[in-house]
């Protein structure tokens, strides 16, 4: 309308009768660092860039596939505990490098499997046409998480491949991992323990741990262990290219048959394999495929050793960490029931069973630390349930504010939407006008909250309490300094974790 009323007529003036509505931001969108065959869009790199995925099949598009790696055969040591196959009559140990292998493509599909969908992919390297994959701690440097500081959507952060440096990943990157989740105060970190070596004894892998994750920023992080027994790979992914070239075939397998195979098409194989880029022809390629396809079908119909040999490589690659399975469980369970339910006691998907069987005993120390209060959850097998995620806390454990991970989601879900909506009056007024619109804007949102059951109470009043004005929540020099304070308290809902049946007979009545 105008400010003015010169001329005779009719004016229409709108004006807004409800405040601005707090809309609750995405809650599972994890972020994946690792390293990636590829990354590339359109021609354009993707190195070191943040990139929004909603698919596994965008992941392939521009991140490419597997690392393939490669396996030496050594006799097993009788007087060491190792974990043996049998071949042709001896015990075998497969060894690969264990710096020389990256998780991050099959916990993407372990992800997706358990309901996964919308992700981010920073690359921090590439492994296209390369034998060998380094993983160095100055990867997950400064500079990544100073990258991710841009972006504000992810709310999980996943980082399969730094497992495999071991004890050098918790100090050096886990913790770097925890500082930055409470600098952004908008995400959650999901950590991997290292993988339990033959004849080793949990409480030295979780020992090794606890002293090295440090004691800071511990509510924005947990820890699930063991690893996974999968069945992402699947067969057809496993070939002789995974073997090392010290392995002689020839002389290893017992088969006639399959030495003819050897004897008519490896030499071929070879020739292709040794080709320069100049000749890698698109026929080239496709002629060199034929032959790889036919000499490894060869070889699997014609030896049963060798059969058993890819079975062998392919149980050893489907055993990987468990952060990827648990990112896609965290996105169901907030898109089914919501962010504030507990991601624990649900079945995962794809996994035949954990790596190692904990017992009921055995995870009393693991979920309860009484020193540190560094709990750590357990998958465990149940027979006729499956694989269940069997634990529900932060790594804060002994904390009463922080202990369990949906309370520490669910605030930072919570503290981000209203500062999101809180921008809309910056600059506005500091005036009783606007804290009741303040006010009523957020009490509305917790209203909605506690509706669905995020908030513990009978009635809203129970559940939250919101303050903001002159006198409460702020002084005449807080106004004067441009400052408007508003404080909330909420009782957010905490799992049963433990559920106490009493029973006692009751004397006879009649």
């Amino acid at each position: 309308m105008p400010s003015t009323l010169k001329t005779p007529g009719v004016y229409i003036e709108e004006k807004n009768a409800f405040p601005n509505s707090v809309i609750a931001v995405e809650t599972a969108v994890p972020v994946f660092i690792g390293y990636t065959e590829k990354a590339e869009r359109n021609g354009k790199s993707l190195q070191h860039i943040p990139t929004r995925i909603s698919s596994f099949a965008e992941y392939v598009e521009y991140f490419g596939g597997a690392f393939h790696v490669k396996f030496k055969l050594v006799e097993a040591d009788t007087a060491a505990k190792q974990e043996t196959f049998s071949l042709s009559g001896k015990q075998i140990v497969l060894e690969y490098n264990k710096n020389n292998i990256a998780y991050l493509f099959n916990s993407i599909r372990l992800f997706y499997a358990n309901g996964g969908a919308s992700a981010y992919i920073l690359s921090i390297g590439t492994y296209q046409d390369k034998s060998e994959l380094e993983i160095k701690p100055d990867d997950f440097g400064d500079t990544v998480f100073e990258l991710l500081k841009k972006e504000s959507e992810p709310t999980l952060v996943v980082i399969p491949d730094a497992i495999a440096l071991g004890e050098l990943c918790y100090k050096n990157i886990y913790t770097k991992v925890l500082q930055h989740c409470a600098d952004t105060q908008n995400r959650f970190a999901i950590f991997d323990i290292r993988k339990h070596k033959a004849g080793e004894d949990t409480h030295t892998v979780i020992t090794e741990f606890r002293e090295s994750i440090g004691s800071a920023y511990l509510n924005y992080g947990a820890a699930y262990y063991p690893w996974l027994k999968t069945s992402i790979v699947n067969a057809t992914e496993v070939n002789y290219e995974n073997l090392d070239a010290s392995v002689d075939l020839a002389t290893l397998l017992p088969e006639v048959e399959a030495k003819k195979v050897i004897e008519k098409l490896k030499s071929e194989v070879d020739r292709y394999a040794a080709m320069n880029d100049a000749d890698k022809t698109a026929d080239n390629k496709k002629a060199a495929e034929n032959v790889k396809q036919n000499y490894h079908q060869g070889l699997k119909a014609s030896s049963p050793t060798y059969a058993n040999l890819l079975e062998a490589i392919r149980t050893t690659l489907n055993e990987l960490p468990p952060s990827g399975a648990i990112a896609g469980l965290y996105t169901t369970v907030d898109n089914s029931r919501g962010v504030w339910k507990a991601p624990a006691n649900i079945a995962i998907s794809a996994v035949d069973a954990p790596s190692l069987n904990i017992s009921h005993e055995e995870q009393q120390t693991l979920n309860v630390d009484v020193v540190g209060g560094k709990s750590i959850n357990v998958i465990r097998p149940f027979p006729g349930i499956g694989t269940l995620v069997w634990g529900a806390r932060t790594l804060d454990g002994n904390s009463q504010d922080w202990r369990y991970i949906n309370v520490r989601r669910t605030l930072i879900m919570i503290e981000q939407s209203l500062k999101i909506a809180a921008k809309a009056y910056i600059f506005e007024p500091n005036v009783a006008n606007t804290w009741i619109t303040v006010k009523s804007m957020i009490v509305n949102f917790l209203t909605n909250l506690w509706k669905q059951g995020a908030l513990a109470g009978a009635a809203p009043e129970q559940a939250f309490n919101v303050e903001v004005g002159l006198g409460t929540t702020m002084t005449p020099t807080d106004i004067l300094d441009g400052r408007m304070i508003i404080e909330f308290k909420v009782a957010i809902v905490r799992p049963a974790e433990f559920i106490v049946i009493r029973f006692e007979q009751k004397m006879q009545q009649s």
